[in-house]
């Protein structure tokens, strides 16, 4: 589905973006892995033997205001371009009622889930619309779409600005062929769940499914927004949330 195909992901190191890296390996992809923690992006790379020299690792914040165009240039240099990127990075931030959050756990859970986005679309578009198209995707939430959790104010916040931002780059790059979605998973076992099972089971009574992601489940619907297989699919937020949306009891 991803043959030949260029594909940066960043939030690479770990839960659904290192899931991911390994479902679009097999799939024939070129990869640009991006995270914080270059000892683990090598060690997704390392576990991936049979796309050797398909995978470059790129360390880096995507909150840095140049992490965005050095990820792009190190896609153009190592496979020529860049045609589709995951915009996976994301931090859940320190919880509690907005009255008593600090400004900076504000700032910092809006830049690292919504500006990062912003910061992704401006260098990852123009180097999509010199291969003729492409396909963008970012990690969104249900979190802010068709639900508000207690303590999760700026996560929220900037989960639905996603929304948002992915609706008019569809509507103002679609004549470019390039194509620009937001994912929204469930709760999916990945580091940010944590590993208390009393907490998982409460987590997966909150869906229709009645059980979490595993984090290539939704790696799935994502490679299926990346690729052809969602060719006629722009501007959506699309739900790979297990029922959670639906489910009120």
């Amino acid at each position: 589905m991803l043959t030949g195909k260029t594909v940066l992901i960043t939030g690479a190191s770990s839960g659904i973006g290192a899931a991911a890296a390994r479902l679009f390996a097999v799939a024939g992809a070129n990869l640009i892995l991006a995270a914080r923690r270059q000892d683990r992006l090598e060690e997704v790379r390392d576990a991936l033997p049979e796309a050797a020299g398909r995978i470059c690792v790129f360390a880096g914040d995507v909150t840095d205001p140049g992490f965005s165009e050095r990820s792009v240039r190190a896609a153009e240099e190592a496979f020529g371009g860049l045609d589709a990127a995951f915009n996976n990075a994301g931090m859940l931030g320190d919880m509690g009622p907005v009255p008593e959050m600090a400004l900076e756990t504000w700032n910092e859970v809006v830049a690292t889930n919504l500006t990062s986005a912003f910061l992704a679309a401006k260098h990852q578009i123009p180097a999509m619309k010199a291969r003729g198209g492409g396909s963008i995707v970012f990690t969104s939430s249900f979190v802010g779409h068709t639900i508000g959790l207690p303590g999760m104010a700026a996560y929220a916040a900037a989960k639905a600005g996603l929304t948002g931002l992915t609706q008019v780059l569809a509507v103002e790059h679609g004549a470019d062929n390039i194509r620009v979605n937001a994912l929204l998973p469930g709760g999916t076992k990945t580091e940010m769940a944590g590993d208390d099972p009393a907490f998982h089971d409460y987590v997966a009574g909150l869906h229709a499914l009645k059980r979490m992601a595993d984090p290539e489940e939704i790696a799935r619907a994502a490679m299926f927004l990346l690729s052809d297989a969602g060719s006629f699919v722009t501007g959506s937020a699309m739900l790979c949330d297990g029922g959670n949306s639906i489910t009120k009891a």
